[in-house]
């Protein structure tokens, strides 16, 4: 079955940057190129929510409003990877952050039910 693993959090000081990944792997990781893919987060006590996400075929990408401008969303097809450069970080981008994924045409946008492949999180803490 298809597998999802982040790396790439850590804890920096605000204003400084991050860069996550996502691995996809599984017995069907060769039809990466087949899959929407997304990155949310999730704080304790609060709803995950919507972080970026980008289409099938790389062409529609989408920001939540508080990241718009210093998070930049890319996929790697060949390489079967989902990158987030955070820059500009801010003490309130603190959180857990996942990968999500969806075989599908198209895109799944920010709708954190629109995914059905997830990762287990990697944390990001901005002092």
């Amino acid at each position: 079955h298809v597998q999802l693993v982040e790396s790439g959090g850590g804890s920096v000081q605000a204003g400084g940057s991050l860069r996550l990944s996502c691995a996809l792997s599984g017995y069907k990781a060769t039809r990466y190129y087949m899959y929407c893919m997304g990155w949310f987060r999730q704080v304790p006590g609060k709803e995950r929510e919507g972080v970026a996400a980008i289409s099938t075929d790389g062409r529609r990408i989408y920001y939540a409003d508080p990241v718009k401008g210093r998070f930049t969303v890319s996929r790697d097809n060949a390489k079967n990877t989902l990158l987030l450069q955070m820059n500009s970080l801010k003490p309130e981008d603190t959180a857990t952050y996942y990968c999500a994924a969806r075989k599908m045409w198209g895109s799944g946008g920010l709708n954190v039910n629109a995914y059905n492949v997830w990762g287990r999180g990697t944390q990001v803490t901005v002092s």
